[in-house]
């Protein structure tokens, strides 16, 4: 399971939104950024 910005290239069908700050959150818990869009640069969050 990855974390992806809006309109990722890859990105599954089984995808659903979330907010910026659930994102965070998962970003700092055990839920890896996708390698190709990158979310937690996009959410300013060191890599």
């Amino acid at each position: 399971m990855y974390v992806h910005v809006g309109g990722c290239w890859s990105a599954k069908k089984r995808t659903r939104p979330i907010t910026r700050d659930d994102a965070r959150r998962l970003l700092t818990g055990n839920v890896a950024p996708c390698p190709q869009c990158r979310p937690d640069t996009a959410l300013g969050m060191p890599g």
